[in-house]
């Protein structure tokens, strides 16, 4: 049997990149998922190359911003599912790169609100979930921006830094019930967002040289840590926040 036969998991932002291949990946081991996105096309996109591969998946319309969505996303997963094994919170948003004096308070505000507590609904509605099912795994998908500073990012990194803290909390909180609580921070990842932002520049080459490993993660890569912090080959890790950046936090 697959190491996840027979689990339901989530996975926000599910559309593309990491999210994406953290869901392809989770199907392949056998689990059921819910593919949330905000955008309908992008998440049915993603749970249709599960079902093409022989895999259970669900798409579901869901703005982490806004509590009753993220209520009824999860409540749909449930009543399709019944019940949540575990979830990875990988839906975010990125900021305009300039410093904290030229970024207007709706900017920090909508960065922070996204990010931040729209990690903080998600988790506030699957956690009951996985305590009802006696136990399972929480991953938020944060940054090496949640860890040290990201010049010019200053309510992005502000935000990953409060997921990371999140987290911790969270782990030290629901241990007990046997929920295990991580997050993932990756470094620069080629994912279609990054791409399209270093489209004509030299950023990718730039962001490589400065990586001991000498190239980006692919977001299989990033998705892979989330996917084994979920699985029961970690079973007594909770509460940490592992790098995955090819070397740069070292």
């Amino acid at each position: 049997m697959s190491a996840m036969s027979g689990k339901v998991g989530l996975v926000t932002g599910a559309g593309s990149g990491i999210g994406r291949a953290a869901a392809l990946e989770f199907a392949r081991s056998g689990a059921a998922v819910a593919v949330l996105d905000i955008e309908e096309s992008t998440a049915t996109e993603t749970a249709e190359m599960i079902r093409k591969d022989g895999g259970e998946a669900l798409a579901v319309t869901v703005d982490i911003a806004d509590e009753r969505s993220v209520r009824a996303a999860v409540e749909r997963t449930v009543t399709a599912y019944g019940g949540l094994d575990f979830a990875v919170n990988n839906a975010g948003l990125a900021s305009h790169h300039r410093r904290l004096d030229q970024m207007t308070l709706e900017e920090f505000e909508r960065v922070v609100h996204v990010n931040l507590a729209g990690t903080f609904l998600c988790m506030k509605y699957e956690l009951p979930l996985l305590r009802r099912r006696g136990g399972g795994a929480i991953v938020n998908v944060a940054s090496n921006g949640g860890l040290y500073a990201i010049p010019t990012a200053p309510a992005y990194v502000a935000a990953k830094h409060g997921v990371v803290g999140l987290t911790k909390v969270a782990a030290v909180d629901y241990a007990p019930d046997g929920i295990r609580v991580n997050a993932v921070c990756p470094g620069p990842t080629l994912t279609p967002g990054f791409e399209e932002v270093a489209a004509g520049t030299d950023m990718i080459a730039r962001q490589a040289a400065i990586t001991p490993l000498g190239r980006l993660a692919t977001p299989e890569e990033a998705a892979a840590a989330a996917v084994w912090l979920c699985s029961d080959a970690a079973s007594f890790v909770t509460g940490t926040a592992l790098s995955v950046d090819g070397g740069r936090r070292a």
